[in-house]
């Protein structure tokens, strides 16, 4: 007998994949948590019924999200993950010589836990030693934090649950003060097909507070409709702008230099949802 996951992605649309083995299933201070085996994806990470990451394609979201800011700013030396208890990011942001410390923050410790175990390709950076794991809000972290990091990344889960607050322009702001400078910071933010109003204001609310804002997007499978947006906020330097030597010769899937700059060609259905 077969048995199938489907996450419903819409009232209408969802998403379905064959389970071979159910790792975990727990309940934790904060979420459903679900770990497991697919035919497809090979282990995947569920948090309240949506795909988180996957060993299969989990590459492209890691990739986009730490070296876009990464090659943006000249010298990210201390980096904060908010979010992304799984690890990807991290192991992403170690790959630049510049980064002297790393600091993830994550509400749930269950996912670094659980991560560790079954998606050890994924989450096997976290022990590095210039790796700081924090498992806390990360929002009060932000709020406490001031003239702090150079780089900042928001890897949330969709706004619901525990990540409802990290989708407000408080937070935002928040964001702009724990950044020096120079800062530079990214967010996830779902899909220009079923999350248009978020993204438009988001991207409001981020322009609002930095000088330099901009929305890129990547294909992701695994994720609702496979085009995912991310929206940057910088107060000076400007992704479109790295020279060709600011780049780094890395170890990626996904990610390269042309990548980088095409990623911010949108669609006109998604450009107009960065024009007021």
């Amino acid at each position: 007998m077969s048995i199938w996951f489907t996450e419903k992605q819409t009232e209408h649309f969802g998403i379905t994949a064959r389970i071979t083995k159910t790792y975990v299933s727990e309940q934790t201070d904060f979420q459903q948590l679900d770990m497991v085996e697919t035919a497809e994806f090979g282990n995947m990470l569920l948090l309240d019924g949506m795909v988180m990451t996957t060993e299969k394609d989990e590459f492209v979201y890691h990739e986009m999200v730490a070296h876009v800011p990464l090659h943006t700013h000249p010298n990210p030396e201390h980096v904060l993950v908010v979010g992304g208890g799984d690890g990807g990011v991290i192991r992403e942001i170690l790959k630049h010589p510049e980064v002297k410390k790393a600091t993830l923050v994550e509400i749930d410790g269950k996912v670094i836990e659980y991560s560790k175990q079954y998606l050890p390709t994924i989450a096997g950076a976290l022990d590095d030693p210039r790796v700081d794991v924090q498992v806390a809000d990360g929002f009060m972290h932000i709020a406490k934090s001031e003239n702090e990091y150079d780089v900042i990344m928001v890897d949330s889960t969709e706004p619901v649950g525990p990540a409802v607050n990290l989708f407000t322009k408080g937070f935002y702001e928040g964001i702009s003060k724990a950044l020096k400078e120079d800062g530079v910071f990214v967010a996830q933010t779902d899909n220009p097909w079923f999350q248009k109003s978020l993204i438009k204001t988001v991207f409001k609310d981020v322009s609002e507070t930095f000088p330099v804002t901009r929305l890129y997007t990547a294909n992701i499978p695994t994720y609702p409709s496979g085009l995912w947006s991310f929206t940057i906020g910088s107060k000076k330097h400007d992704p479109l702008d790295v020279s060709d030597e600011r780049f780094h010769d890395l170890a990626t899937q996904y990610y390269t230099p042309a990548i980088h700059k095409a990623a911010f060609a949108l669609p006109k259905f998604v450009q107009e949802l960065t024009e007021s």
